[in-house]
């Protein structure tokens, strides 16, 4: 291929990845999609592309179609809650998260709203609300009518609900809070934790059959306080380290056990206090962020 059409794809490469992460919830098959998309943009050719960025959205949008359909299928049978995989986004990995509504488009707990919907919504919602395309361009990309986009849009937006600011306008006041819910959890102290809770608090954990996890969401303040503070202090001293990150755009903390990452809790914060607790352990999903803290 020559130089400048490995450049054009370059140039493009992280918002690709940031699309079909969107789309999938899962970064490895995101990273798929997208040497699909460069395989596919090397045989292309090239004098009929108008736009390569137009092209190539069209063709990881649909590549992202064809595997949800799919995906589906394998959610049947899954093993407890299904999380998305996390990922670490400090360092750019989904594209800027500058805006409280830029975090909220790559959140675990909005991603995994969106599997309600079916993959050609899920796809007019992604391009419409995080990449801010327009009606028009949506339906170019999906070959469907302008109307047809602006109705899938609607009806998207029912499914997912009203969603209330997530985030904190200053990201270390999350931080902060973070650390105080982790330093209550260590230390058995509920009612620290409770306070940092609110009374409607749901933690999902995600192990996929393949760690120790709840397989049922725990709900409210006082089931969710016991949940965690038992499952810290059963661990022998000396075997559980835990650091902070940002993941998927919010303040978390990513533990491990004898050294290997063996999770992530990351907290949905909703007038300071924690709303929901996404808790990603499946090991197979944890990989991509490993070699993230590998390489930083």
């Amino acid at each position: 291929m020559e130089t400048k059409a490995v450049e054009e794809f370059e140039r493009e490469r992280s918002r690709l990845f940031g699309l079909a992460y969107r789309m999938l919830g899962s970064a490895h098959e995101a990273e798929d999609v997208v040497h699909d998309a460069f395989l596919r943009w090397d045989g292309a050719l090239r004098a009929e592309v108008a736009s390569p960025p137009a092209w190539l959205t069209k063709v990881v949008t649909n590549l992202c179609l064809n595997r949800l359909s799919s995906a589906r299928v394998l959610r049947e049978s899954y093993v407890g809650p299904w999380l998305p995989e996390p990922i670490m986004t400090a360092d750019g990995a989904l594209g800027p998260l500058d805006t409280a509504e830029q975090r909220d488009s790559v959140s675990l707990a909005l991603l995994v709203l969106l599997e309600r919907l079916t993959p050609t919504e899920r796809a007019v919602f992604v391009l419409r609300e995080a990449f801010a395309y327009g009606h028009r361009e949506i339906a170019e990309i999906l070959d469907l009518s302008e109307a047809n986009c602006r109705q899938l849009h609607r009806r998207a937006h029912q499914r997912v609900g009203a969603r209330e600011s997530r985030f904190e306008p200053d990201p270390a006041r999350g931080f902060e809070l973070v650390q105080r819910f982790l330093a209550a959890a260590q230390e058995g102290d509920l009612k620290g934790l409770e306070s940092l809770l609110a009374e409607d608090v749901t933690s999902w954990a995600d192990g996929g059959g393949h760690a120790s996890m709840a397989r049922r969401p725990v709900l409210g303040r006082d089931r969710v306080a016991r949940y965690l503070t038992g499952g810290f202090t059963k661990l022998p001293p000396g075997v559980l380290s835990l650091e902070l990150a940002e993941v998927n755009g919010a303040a978390a903390a990513v533990f491990r056990l004898d050294g290997v990452v063996a999770g992530v809790v990351v907290p949905e914060v909703v007038e300071n206090r924690i709303r929901t607790l996404c808790i990603p352990a499946n090991p197979a999903k944890l990989t991509f962020l490993a070699e993230q803290l590998s390489q930083s």
